[in-house]
């Protein structure tokens, strides 16, 4: 058996040390880590996506819970005096096991519901509804929050989403153990996500989810719109240009009669957006409403 190995941990220690040898000395900071661990990959000692998801490591450290949250506005969430009727389109709509439960407004979230707790209340002979009965402690945490000490408050009290809360105590937005993971792993997608292939999808008239790297050629085709694809590969580079920065989820911008919204970024790039049509469609937008995937750019 080689030395790489061996039990108690040392293979793990072997391999950072073959690493780290190649600069004479262990690093002094997280720049020359990441300097190391790209140097590995030119190597072949591990695959891209192990080096995305060990700098996401580092990165996460960096980052709080503002950089990620679901703003306030963007929250999918019911009323507390809502009746069953009301809320079950709401749940089946956002396609989300949890929802936050506000008061006289958004900043208020006076708890949150999980959708199999309502299973009880549907049938013939379902319970009375009382929202009481099924409303759950919410968690609060600060806007500064780090995210590394948020995962690890996640994982120790079981808890999948918290309500995020700004200097005045207000409900600024909410945060999920998804919305953390992802910033190591990347994008996470679920049985509610786009189906296989497909880069855009038809969420009302007016409305459509879109994968950022969805090929520019592509959305002109889907939309009718005319953005120069000599520059930018993907609808999601061409939102990033025009922001002049890396934009944080939540933020928007209008092109084209067309309002993108960030749905989904992290620290490395935006990965999905909602385009809402600000125009008048036209008579003839027949078009169907998944786009069958391109070929990757050269």
């Amino acid at each position: 058996m080689s030395s790489d190995r061996t039990s108690n941990g040392s293979s793990s220690k072997s391999w950072l040390e073959k690493i780290f040898s190649r600069f004479g000395n262990e690093p002094s900071s997280k720049a020359e880590v990441v300097e190391i661990l790209r140097e590995a990959r030119n190597s072949d000692l591990f695959d891209g996506e192990a080096l995305a998801m060990m700098e996401g490591v580092l990165q996460v450290s960096d980052l709080q819970v503002r950089d990620i949250m679901i703003p306030r506005a963007q929250m999918s969430a019911v009323r507390r005096d809502d009746p069953l009727e009301v809320i079950i389109p709401m749940v089946i709509e956002s396609a989300h096991s949890r929802l936050p439960v506000i008061g006289d407004d958004r900043g208020e979230v006076v708890g949150i519901i999980l959708a199999k707790d309502l299973l009880q209340f549907c049938g013939d002979r379902a319970r009375r509804f009382n929202i009481r009965d099924v409303l759950r402690s919410a968690v609060f945490v600060p806007e500064s929050k780090r995210l590394n000490v948020l995962l690890k408050e996640f994982r120790a009290s079981r808890n999948h989403m918290a309500i995020v809360v700004d200097e005045y105590g207000a409900a600024a937005g909410l945060v999920t153990i998804e919305d953390v993971l992802e910033q190591i792993v990347g994008e996470i997608e679920d049985e509610h996500d786009f189906d296989e292939g497909a880069f855009i999808l038809k969420r009302s008239e007016r409305e459509y989810t879109v994968k950022a790297h969805t090929d520019i050629d592509e959305f002109n085709e889907f939309f009718g719109t005319d953005f120069d694809s000599s520059d930018f590969d993907t609808i999601g580079g061409l939102v990033v240009n025009r922001l002049g920065r890396m934009p944080k989820r939540g933020e928007r911008v209008d092109m084209a009669g067309l309002r993108f919204h960030v749905l989904r970024a992290d620290s490395r790039k935006v990965r999905l957006l909602v385009v809402e049509r600000l125009e008048p469609l036209p008579e003839a937008d027949n078009q169907s409403a998944d786009v069958p995937p391109s070929a990757p750019p050269a």
